[in-house]
């Protein structure tokens, strides 16, 4: 180990790295793929089988995630450091090195495609892998410092958990993995548009082309509105295919007519804290949506 590390008692070591991770983030993702993993069996198949080809994946995507994390933190250490939300990270702050997070990075990533490989399936792990170099090279490294719809296009790497779980328990992506993904699609522009409002200054210090940097707040306040009604209209595919019943319709409805209030308001009335309050709420909306999707499938009327 480098100095940077020595002398370090063993808990701060293993925080600094699990810091890398983004475990926030990567609970979201896990939580999205495991929901993904449920609504592709019947209640009937929860046998011991299910069980481990799903803990097995869980394990796997988590770690892989990890993994496309520490890179982002490798690559955005610079931009990190400028901006008041992330110059804490382990990296800006001088606690890891680039050489420990990428050996870091390298371990658990390759740890996590071999679990998905072997105790899952290869279908699982290209995905996945896909996922990685999705957002850890494409939007890290080529999009997000290039274009302001790096979000929106980026957006399909993180649009992937769900799909990642159907395929790991029946090795297979029907329609309704991928209506999965199309709401998290929907809902990546307005959840980060949200954030980066009342972060402007911070990316326009950083050099980051986000959409309020290049075309401004009224702009950006326009597009968070129109995604958000695509969300809603999005949101209503399962019910509209058959894919969930009334439960999930009715929680669609009332989660996303609270969205679409704030998206609104944001358009019409904006301040910074109704932006965080915004982007508080979209990721507790995500959590609920999916929750509601889960309990109708196994108790739908």
């Amino acid at each position: 180990m480098s100095s940077s590390l020595a002398g370090q008692p063993f808990a701060a070591r293993l925080s600094q790295f699990y810091q890398l991770t983004k475990p926030r983030v990567v609970s979201l993702i896990v939580f999205c793929a495991v929901i993904g993993m449920f609504l592709a069996v019947p209640f009937g198949a929860l046998d011991a089988r299910f069980a481990a080809t799903a803990f097995a994946a869980t394990i796997g995507i988590a770690l892989v995630a990890a993994a496309a994390a520490a890179i982002n933190c490798l690559v955005e250490s610079k931009i990190d450091a400028l901006m008041a939300r992330t110059r804490g990270r382990p990296l800006p702050r001088g606690q890891l090195t680039p050489r420990q997070t990428l050996v870091f990075a390298a371990i658990i990533g390759g740890s996590g495609l071999a679990l998905l490989y072997f105790e899952v399936n290869a279908l699982t792990m290209w995905l996945t892998l896909a996922t990685f170099v999705g957002y850890a090279i494409i939007y890290t490294v080529v999009l997000k410092p290039m274009t302001p719809q790096n979000i929106v296009i980026g957006g399909a790497s993180g649009a992937m958990p769900p799909v990642l779980g159907w395929a790991a328990v029946t090795g297979d992506i029907p329609y309704q993995a991928l209506l999965l993904f199309l709401i998290i699609f929907a809902w990546t522009p307005p959840h980060f548009w949200a954030l980066a409002l009342y972060r402007k200054l911070e990316y326009a210090k950083a050099g980051v082309p986000m959409l309020p940097v290049t075309h401004g707040d009224k702009f950006t306040r326009l597009h968070v509105l129109f995604y958000t009604v695509i969300l809603f209209a999005v949101t209503l595919l399962p019910f509209a295919t058959r894919m969930s019943g009334l439960i999930y319709v009715a929680a669609a409805v009332a989660l996303g007519t609270v969205f679409l209030y704030y998206a609104i308001n944001i358009y019409r009335d904006y301040s910074d804290r109704l932006a965080q309050t915004t982007f508080r709420y979209s990721i507790l909306y995500l959590t609920l949506l999916f929750a509601a999707l889960l309990i109708d499938h196994y108790f739908k009327f």
